[in-house]
This record gives structure tokens, C-alpha cells and sequence, in this order.
């Protein structure tokens, strides 16, 4: 077999469960060399778990049992550390719990140590392993014909790979603009923080009442007072000089996300509910595996079971009546989880999510959920353009408001504060106007009815928003049609015909027909990017999930990162194994 040369773009945790799958490889290694490239000083960490740029009261939302597996799980790697090391980390309970959720710098730390033993284990069986911090590649550049991709870093020097993984992570393109008090992300959260003994005494927004938000309110809260516990409340007490602080968050539904539940299986399994061979036999005779199909053949029997198992015989025996599809099962349950005041529906959820978690409770339907959009997640290229647009537009929100998982701490953080007459949550779509006397203007239209909001301090909580092709980091790649726009085929092209004006505009006609442009780049089942000719380059593999969004939206965090790493590894493989036939045969 011919010795390969890998290259991997970036070093958080997709790269981490890159290298990670690479280890459990039996196949002997078809690898000569790993070179990974980092922009940051220190590889293995990622950036949203970093001590640069995150913060010890910021929370994971998701605890050890949930983390795909490394050599150690993150709840044994705590407790093997002494008690001024975990403290270090901003974790000051003796016992640690697979249950529990602990902060995201504590998470990093275990992530730099797994990174390590990953790498060693790597060269322990003869694989050159350079690391390459403070190294930021500018470009990449496709060799077809020497079958290779150049790497091109911001001086200009080129060093050749056999086969390319881009694990770049968060990528914000607009910038900050402090001197109005904008902040395009929440990261890093230090630069968001007052002088040690200042207070921030004015009212401070967030668009968006994401995970990210409720970061940037952990960090500024504990800055301009203290949680107090009593009993199993929480109250809020301000500094004396923290004055008029306060933070009011922006919400186009009005929703905060739903509290954590506990779960029979917390991994999620991309062939749980259905093995791959009986799902690609859902496609019908166009090669589309169409959503309403999913649903009934897929998500109904898993669904009915799962809330048989919650007594919950209303919606069972509703999901046996065909007429009940995916919209009425979305109305339904979005009807059961609205409320008009979201603190008021928090606090209403809490009794019930905290039974759920302390008694070893599991909300069965909330779990198969997830594992059923998980499942449709790697599948999605196979889905038409109406179906792509009905999972972007209608059942994405559904799940990032029902299925989301605030762990309870964070809720009790949340609620006190609001109790305190310190946090607000407004509904309406808000949009960024301008900026003038050193603030900036938020306009709020919640169904129709508009309002001004100024703030001295505003945050772009809305997430890591997808980045199209003009946004991509590897110009040349999209010069010479190496990556092209991610899209999808309509079914029927006449319902291209139909979409509204915004819709319209993003219409494609190719060698196939009418298709949709989704966010992003084209990636096919294994990553792999696929070019303006339509196919798939053997070389360069797309992991980053502002890239790949488009085709695969329902992307659940370091699972997902497991898994797509794990799919990776195998098409290289793949690749590898059938190169080293083509050779052999040729040379025989």
C-alpha cells in the first residue's frame, strides 16, 4: 500500500474525534504523515472551550455521559485531577458525576489532554504526527492531475498533501464594532466584560436567547453581583454599584429553549431506529427520500412506541391515524410547549425536568425525536428541494425549541435573575438599523407591531450562521469549480415556479434540473466536496459545520462531530484501499 500524507485544517474536536477514529483504525495504517494546521497557539482545545475565549461560568450543555467516548470519559479525567486543578477550572464540587454538566473550560482541558494522547498513540505505530500551531492556512489549491492539494499558508508557502480535511470550526464574517457597542458574536466573552471594579450600570441586548446568550449573561451577571442558594432556589443579589444593569434578550418566537431530561440512551445512533439498507429503500423511483415518507414509515412506529412508554396514550394513538402527519405532529407539540410569558413556562417545566433528571426519569419521546432527525441529518442529500425547505422552515425551529437541553443549573441561573428584575425577554424579529451616539438601534417587528430598542452594549447571540460560497476561506477552490453552492433537486421543477420572491431568487438550473440553493458548500454522503462538474473530489473532505450546514442542519454537537470524523476516516479508507488495488494491478 502507498503511504499518505493527511492533512487536517484546524485542531478543536472534530479534529480531536478525526484523530481519535484514526487510532481505532485495525486496518494497518495506509498514513505516513498527520499535519495539522492551527490557527490558535494551543491544538486539541477548540474554540468554544478555550480559556481565550470563553469563560469558568460558562456551562456545557452536555454532561460526560453524553460525550462520545475518548481514552478516558471526561467525568473519570476529573476526578482523577487534585482538588486545586479541578477548582483551576471552576469545578468545586467533590463528586463528580457522569450526570452532571460541568464548565466548558474544564471540557477543554480534557479535550488538550485526550489531543495528546491521541497524537502519541498515532506515532506510537509509525505515523509522523506535526502539529502546527499559529499556522493559519490562506488557501488550498487542487492538483487533479498529480492527484494531490497544496496547502498555502499567509506567507505564501505551499506544503503538498494527498488528501485534505477541512475542520475549521466557528468562522464570524462581520466585524465588531465597539465603539457603537456592537459585537457581531459573543466571542471571546472577555472582550464583553467590564475593567475589574467596573460595573456596567446600563441595559445590555442580545439577539437571540440562544446557549450563547445565556453565556454572555452567566459571564456579566457574576461580574455585577451573586447567586445565593436557598433550599432548591436561587436568588440574585446585585453589587451595590452595579445600578441600572440589566439584560434584556431578543427572541423572534418569544421561546427560551426547553430544560434538560434525562435520557435511556444519551449517545445518539445515526441506525437506532432504522438500519441503512431500509432506509435508502425508502427512496422512491426518482432517488429522493422524501420527508413525509420518513415520517410515516420511520418516525410513526418509533414515535407511538416511545409515547406509549411515556403514558402518554393521546398522541399514540393519534400517530395510528395516517391523516396525523409530520405538520399536525409539529402543531401539536408546539401547542403543548408555548407559553406567553417563557420565564413563566421555564419555571412551570422546571418540577418536571428536575424529576426527570434526579429520579432517572426519561422523557421517551423528546429522546427518539432527536435520534430520528439525527438519523435524517446524514441522509439529508437525499432529500428533495420541497422537503429541504419544509425541514429548514418549519421542523428546525420545532426541534431547537422542544428538543434543546438547558441543563437545570443554567434555568435556576436564568430564573433568579429574572426574579431580580434583571433579565427580559422580548418577542419579535429584531434587525439592526444603525448606530448613532455611541449606540446602537434595534427595530423589533413581532407580528407587525414595531419597536425601537437602543442599547449601549448590543450581542449577536443568533448562532454560527451558515457561510456561503463567497464567504469561503479557500478562494481558489472555488475558482477552479473544486467546491461549488450546496443545492437540492426539486422533485416536481414546477414548484420552483411557486416559491415566493426571497425563495425564487435562490433557484439554480444545472445538468440535472430546477434546484434550490442551499447554505453553504456541496458535500456528498462522506464530506467530501463536490465540484462545479458535479462530482465528488477524492481529495478534500469538508467537516466545518458553518460549511456544511445547508446539507446537514441538524448537527448535535461533539456526537456529530464523532460521527461525521468516524464516516470520514472509513472513505478514506475506502479511497486508499481501492487506489492501492489500481496501483497493484497497473504494476502487475
Amino acid at each position: 500500500m502507498f503511504m499518505k500524507r493527511l492533512a487536517i485544517i484546524g485542531s478543536g474536536p472534530s479534529a480531536l474525534y478525526l484523530l481519535q477514529n484514526l487510532c481505532r483504525c485495525e486496518r494497518d495504517s495506509f498514513l505516513s504523515l498527520i499535519s495539522v494546521f492551527e490557527r490558535g497557539d494551543e491544538l486539541g482545545v477548540g474554540m468554544p472551550y478555550s480559556r481565550a475565549t470563553t469563560d469558568r461560568f460558562n456551562i456545557c450543555n452536555i454532561s460526560s455521559e453524553e460525550i462520545p467516548r475518548l481514552d478516558v470519559s471526561f467525568a473519570d479525567w476529573l476526578q482523577s485531577l487534585d482538588k486545586a486543578t479541578r477548582s483551576a477550572f471552576g469545578v468545586v464540587d467533590e463528586s463528580i458525576s457522569p450526570k452532571e454538566t460541568y464548565p466548558r473550560v474544564a471540557l477543554g482541558g480534557y479535550f488538550r489532554s485526550q489531543w495528546i494522547a491521541a497524537c502519541e498513540q498515532l506515532r506510537s505505530r509509525g505515523i509522523d504526527v506535526s502539529e502546527r500551531p499559529l499556522q493559519p492556512i490562506a488557501d488550498i489549491i487542487d492538483d487533479c492531475e498529480k492527484d494531490v492539494a497544496y496547502l498555502v499558508n499567509e506567507r505564501g508557502d505551499r506544503f503538498e498533501f494527498d488528501y485534505v480535511v477541512v475542520a475549521t470550526g466557528h468562522r464570524w464574517n462581520e466585524e465588531d464594532r465597539p465603539k457603537e457597542g456592537f459585537y457581531a458574536s459573543p466571542w471571546p466573552v472577555q472582550k464583553l466584560l467590564p475593567a475589574r471594579g467596573d460595573y456596567l450600570s446600563y441595559t445590555i441586548g442580545t439577539l437571540g436567547a440562544s446557549l450563547s446568550a445565556f453565556d454572555v449573561i452567566t459571564s456579566l451577571a457574576h461580574r455585577h453581583g451573586r447567586f445565593v442558594s436557598e433550599g432548591d432556589d436561587m436568588r440574585f443579589e446585585a453589587h451595590p454599584s452595579a445600578g441600572d444593569f440589566k439584560i434584556v434578550m431578543h427572541s423572534a418566537n418569544g421561546w427560551l429553549p426547553h430544560l434538560q431530561y434525562e435520557q435511556r440512551e444519551p449517545f445518539r445512533d445515526i441506525y437506532r431506529h432504522v438500519n441503512r439498507n431500509e432506509l435508502l429503500g425508502l427512496t422512491d423511483l426518482q432517488g429522493f427520500l422524501r420527508l413525509e415518507t420518513y415520517f410515516d414509515r420511520v418516525c410513526r412506529p418509533a414515535l407511538t412506541r416511545a409515547f406509549q412508554r411515556d403514558r402518554r396514550k393521546d398522541i399514540a394513538e393519534r400517530l395510528s391515524d395516517p391523516s396525523f402527519n409530520l405538520d399536525a405532529f409539529i402543531e401539536q407539540m408546539t401547542n403543548e410547549h408555548e407559553c406567553t410569558d417563557a420565564f413563566a413556562g421555564m419555571r412551570k417545566e422546571f418540577p418536571q425536568a428536575e424529576t426527570s433528571v434526579e429520579d432517572d426519569r426519561p422523557i421517551h419521546w423528546k429522546e427518539v425525536l432527536d435520534d430520528l432527525m439525527y438519523t435524517l441529518n446524514f441522509h439529508a442529500e437525499r432529500m428533495p428541494a420541497e422537503d429541504h425547505l419544509r425541514l429548514h422552515e418549519q421542523v428546525m425551529p420545532f426541534l431547537m425549541n422542544v428538543i434543546a437541553a438547558l441543563p437545570l443549573e443554567s434555568a435556576r441561573t436564568l430564573l433568579a435573575l429574572h426574579d431580580a428584575g434583571r433579565l427580559e425577554l422580548i418577542a419579535g424579529y429584531g434587525e439592526v438599523l444603525k448606530s448613532e451616539d455611541d449606540q446602537t438601534i434595534v427595530q423589533v417587528d413581532c407580528n407587525g407591531d414595531l419597536s425601537i430598542h437602543r442599547y449601549k452594549m448590543l450581542v449577536d447571540c443568533s448562532g454560527q450562521q451558515p457561510l456561503d460560497i463567497g464567504s469561503y476561506s479557500f478562494a481558489s477552490l472555488v475558482e477552479q469549480g473544486t467546491v461549488r453552492v450546496s443545492r437540492a433537486q426539486f422533485a416536481d421543477p414546477s414548484k420552483g415556479s411557486e416559491l415566493d420572491a426571497e425563495n425564487k431568487d435562490r433557484l439554480i438550473n444545472d445538468r440535472s434540473g430546477v434546484a434550490i440553493r442551499l447554505e453553504g458548500i456541496d458535500i456528498d454522503e462522506s464530506f467530501r466536496v463536490i465540484g462545479a462538474d458535479g462530482e465528488s473530489n477524492p481529495r478534500i473532505y469538508e467537516m466545518s459545520f458553518p460549511h456544511t450546514t445547508g446539507m446537514r442542519p441538524y448537527s448535535y454537537g461533539l456526537q456529530a462531530c464523532n460521527d461525521t470524523a468516524r464516516i470520514v476516516v472509513v472513505s478514506l479508507l475506502n479511497v486508499s484501499h481501492e487506489l492501492s488495488m489500481c496501483n497493484e494491478t497497473a504494476n502487475s
